[in-house]
């Protein structure tokens, strides 16, 4: 017992072990009640669960910022709240992005939460790899503050001037090295990663991914890439590992569940990336403030953080509401990518096979 004290109250990555250990027991909880009891059957998730379980979400995250500003400080909990907002808001642009990729590879919509949900498995992985290398990096060589600060400043102000640039997943270099290195069905077998089936060469039997499969890479890896300008935002915000850990998770956790609402809606967000390219500015300006003039009240940093943000839904919301008015009179929307019919084209009737 007292070998199992000692342990839990070491330290790991400024923070008592047993303190990670229970975010993770969270996580796992969450995770296993949302695959094993909710959604144990594939099924679509309509708008109304997807904001319900949203919002279930979102006050799980509340809740524990919470705990945190009364364990921890005041100061700890505006810097979570403060990071958990600004992950939040740069993880809406990756809605496109997912709605791309299940588009791209035919998946139905019943099968895509169990992915998205299998996903943060390897979300918790990666961004925990790529946390605490940015932890190091920073408790070693302070400097790489300021290379952050520089990076975001650089990336919204390349937001505001040139734009993010198209987005095609058909011309993605991993797409391509996926399909000619592994075996893959042309078929979905239900919500399989993989399956058995003979091999047309040799007739033994061999493993197969499905395109479920090569889905859920997908969106990992473009979550790495997200992770890229959301990471040294949030460690601009704060240098504690274990909140920018946690408010990086439960806002992806979140993001998942109102993924469905959001993909439905995602174009009403127009103008949003504006208001998040100036928040990635003022956040890289603040890096070089709290260097050169002093800590920033984190007050400060919350308060233009969720005004920049709410700014920027309200100004989009108004902006297009002629396109929902036509919405809602039976125009839908022309422009959203048609989903890949090549080799995948007959994936949403193989589908239901198990």
């Amino acid at each position: 017992m007292e070998l199992l004290a000692d342990f839990l109250t070491s330290d790991f990555l400024g923070k008592a072990t047993w303190l990670w250990l229970m975010f993770l027991v969270v996580v796992g909880t969450l995770l296993a009640f949302d695959l094993g009891v909710l959604h144990k059957e594939d099924k679509e998730l309509g708008v109304g669960e997807s904001l319900i379980l949203s919002a279930f979400y979102i006050a799980v995250a509340v809740v524990f910022g919470v705990w945190i500003w009364w364990s921890m400080g005041p100061t700890s909990g505006m810097e979570y709240f403060t990071g958990y907002t600004l992950e939040k808001a740069l993880s809406i642009d990756n809605v496109f992005v997912i709605s791309l990729i299940f588009g791209y590879f035919a998946i139905p919509a019943k099968y895509q939460y169990r992915a998205l949900l299998w996903g943060i498995l390897a979300v918790l992985v990666l961004r925990g790899l790529m946390i605490g290398l940015g932890a190091a990096l920073v408790q070693q060589y302070e400097w790489v503050l300021y290379i952050f600060g520089v990076f975001l400043i650089a990336t919204g102000i390349k937001i505001l001037v040139v734009g993010e640039g198209e987005k095609d997943v058909s011309k993605n270099p991993i797409v391509r090295f996926l399909s000619k290195r592994m075996r893959v069905t042309d078929e979905l077998h239900g919500s399989h990663f993989f399956v058995r089936k003979p091999d047309p060469k040799t007739g033994k039997l061999a493993r197969y991914a499905t395109p479920l499969f090569l889905a859920l890479v997908m969106i990992n890896i473009a979550d790495l890439v997200f992770a890229v300008d959301s990471v040294p935002a949030i460690f601009a915000i704060t240098t504690d590992t274990y909140i920018v850990y946690t408010a990086n998770i439960m806002a992806i956790l979140g993001l998942r569940a109102l993924y469905f609402a959001l993909a439905a809606m995602v174009h009403r967000f127009e103008y949003l990336k504006y208001a998040l390219a100036i928040v990635l500015v003022f956040i890289g300006a603040k890096i070089f403030w709290n260097q050169i003039v002093g800590k920033l009240d984190p007050a400060i940093s919350l308060g233009v953080t969720l005004s920049l943000i709410a700014g920027g839904v309200l100004f989009s919301l108004w902006k297009t509401r002629a396109a929902a008015h036509d919405e809602t009179h039976g125009r839908g929307r022309t422009d959203l990518p048609p989903p890949f019919v090549e080799k995948h084209s007959h994936a949403r009737s193989a589908g239901d096979d198990r």
